[in-house]
């Protein structure tokens, strides 16, 4: 239950708590959107980890990015009361926070600012002037409609579920200079593949499979293969290659996150794991194919008429689980190569 009434047009400084991962903000940008519309007088700020942070450097619904540094001078407990500090001076009116954690509300209350707007997740409810609660039901409904969830319960109007990215007019000519200098012409069809997934490898599709796929597209569709993936998977990367028996472009740990999303803009299909790259593209609207495993389409699915989930019906899925408590991965094993390898040809098909 809501304790005080929230009036928008009180609002000129606002502050938004982006959640911490890739895949997670951008199903918050739907709700940043909605907040826009119904505080279209404030100045609106949003408090960001480092790595979240290009997923709103060029939007239009947000005024101000704010980096908070945890493994800089914002770390530890220290640096969390400094951070509370510089949010005090911006004598914010109010917050909403996206992200759950009790740490978010901890740092608005300390920071002064009147109003604080959240879930009553993990035992913060307390520190919250209108505080939500997060139902069963609210659970079981797609990460977009969540977060909206928070603003229709202040009686807001919150719109469409439809995912925003804007990559700004640089990002073409970014992809293009990391194509050129790896002698891939731009005109040329380019399917994205994405074997790596944060969580645990209850998400990830099979090495060798995404490798054999990545041989059957180049043989059959004429299209050259870009493999996505952050620093930590270099390793993944090298041994997919080794196991194709056509060469590929290997991006695993060589961009950044503004690169990958320029990248993945130019791609004629993009397939991925359940991860944050896979939220990307369904963002920029590329045709997708996304392999789930223990994870739950209905709740981090791609929100996107333009994509395909392909799942294995079990009896176990979605556990939810980050390793297979069963030992044998069957939710990945029976998903195969021809199965993917087909719905890649009706999207590219269909995008001509």
């Amino acid at each position: 239950m809501i304790r005080q009434k929230f009036d928008p047009s009180r609002v000129r400084r606002l502050l938004i708590r982006s959640t911490n991962w890739i895949g997670d903000a951008v199903m918050t940008t739907p709700a940043v959107r909605a907040i826009r519309r119904n505080f279209g007088r404030a100045e609106i700020s949003i408090l960001v980890k480092p790595w979240v942070a290009p997923v709103f450097a060029d939007s239009p619904h947000v005024d101000r990015l704010l980096i908070y540094d945890a493994a800089g001078r914002h770390h530890g407990s220290s640096g969390k009361l400094r951070l509370a500090r510089e949010l005090r001076r911006r004598r914010f009116d109010a917050a909403i926070l996206l992200q759950n954690a009790f740490e978010a509300a901890l740092i608005t209350w300390l920071a002064g600012i009147p109003r604080r707007v959240g879930y009553k997740t993990d035992a913060r409810g307390p520190l919250l002037t209108h505080g939500v609660r997060c139902t069963a039901a609210v659970k079981r409904v797609h990460q977009t409609r969540y977060y909206l969830t928070i603003l229709e319960a202040l009686g807001m109007s919150v719109g469409s579920q439809r995912l925003d990215l804007f990559l700004g007019p640089a990002g073409p000519e970014r992809a293009g200079r990391i194509l050129r200098a790896r002698g891939v012409s731009p005109h040329q069809r380019l399917v994205g593949i994405n074997p790596s997934a944060t969580f645990g490898p209850a998400k990830q599709w099979l090495p060798e499979s995404f490798a054999r796929l990545a041989d059957r597209i180049q043989e059959h569709l004429d299209a050259r293969i870009l493999m996505f993936g952050g620093p930590g998977d270099r390793q993944l990367g090298e041994r997919i290659q080794q196991m194709a028996a056509r060469p590929m472009v290997n991006l695993c740990g060589r961009t950044s996150l503004e690169e990958a999303m320029a990248l993945i803009q130019v791609c004629d299909l993009f397939i991925s794991n359940d991860s944050g790259l896979m939220h990307v593209a369904a963002a920029l609207d590329v045709p997708l194919i996304a392999i789930f495993g223990s994870t739950n389409p209905v709740a981090t699915g791609p929100y996107s008429v333009n994509s395909r989930v392909l799942q294995a019906s079990l009896p176990c899925a979605p556990c939810c689980r980050p390793t297979c408590p069963l030992g044998h991965m069957e939710c990945m094993t029976r998903i195969d190569v021809e199965t993917v390898f087909r719905s890649a040809s009706d999207l590219m098909a269909v995008a001509g």
